[in-house]
């Protein structure tokens, strides 16, 4: 069974300001990793994960019950991590 993916707001409102290639790239690797999340995702303080595409990161909380992917944060690299 594949993973639906859910945003916040705050990672929607950021990827509208991206340049369209960028946002394209970014939302073609999340249907990637549908499938399978855990072979990109790395584990991150407590029970988030982050993925790394490009000079992106995103964030990401798993519900492991329902299956489902919700997009915390994404942000250039040098300042994801000082949230």
């Amino acid at each position: 069974m594949t993973y639906s993916i859910e945003w916040d707001e705050a990672a929607i409102k950021f990827l509208k300001q991206l340049e369209k290639d960028t946002a394209e790239r970014i939302l073609n690797k999340l249907e990637q990793i549908k499938e399978n999340p855990f072979r990109y995702f790395e584990h991150y303080e407590g029970e988030h994960y982050k993925l790394r595409i490009g000079d992106y990161r995103l964030l990401v909380d798993v519900n492991f019950d329902r299956k489902i992917l919700t997009i915390q944060l994404l942000d250039k690299r040098a300042r994801i991590y000082k949230r």
